[in-house]
């Protein structure tokens, strides 16, 4: 029996250890945005969240991934109010979309640990996830317009600039 945070939601399941978290997802408890592209951890699709990072759920074992908190495209968000969701809406990013929800969840742990990217850390980030469909400058101005909204909303609710720290009393 392997236990999984996965979502937030704790799942006891009756799988081996060295099974693939890729299948537990989609096989075991049906979350299917995460996808099989290669197998071989090369192409990002089956990319999610551990402990915050971007990994691929294909090369990731069951067992490995026991006791850590594990995100998936439908943990990003309920109702697609992410702020890259809704970049990747408005900068008409899917063709067939099938890599989205790996590049999404790569995009987004950039995001985490780096709340304004530049372009380099953008494309340095997002190498490695294939799109097939060769939407990258697409994807590139989602991410950067979901960092641009993100600091916006920051800002509007009165919350401190992550990249800067504290503003000084009296700014804006």
């Amino acid at each position: 029996m392997i236990s999984l945070d996965i979502n937030g939601k704790r799942h006891d399941l009756d799988v081996s250890g060295d099974m693939p978290l890729l299948w537990v997802i989609r096989e075991n408890l049906g979350l299917t945005g995460t996808k099989f592209g290669c197998g071989l951890g090369q192409c990002g699709a089956c990319t999610v969240h551990v402990d915050g990072v971007a990994t691929r759920s294909c090369l990731t074992t069951a067992q490995s991934a026991a006791g850590k908190k594990i995100t998936t495209i439908e943990g990003l968000s309920s109702d697609a109010s992410h702020p890259l969701q809704q970049a990747w809406v408005a900068e008409q990013v899917p063709q067939c979309g099938y890599c989205q929800s790996g590049q999404i969840m790569t995009a987004a742990a950039l995001l985490a640990r780096t709340p304004k990217p530049t372009d380099a850390q953008i494309d340095t980030a997002m190498t490695g996830n294939i799109c097939r469909c060769g939407t990258y400058q697409r994807i590139h101005r989602a991410i950067a317009r979901a960092a641009r909204a993100e600091t916006a909303n920051r800002r509007q609710a009165g919350l401190p600039d992550i990249a800067r720290g504290p503003r000084p009393a009296g700014r804006a």
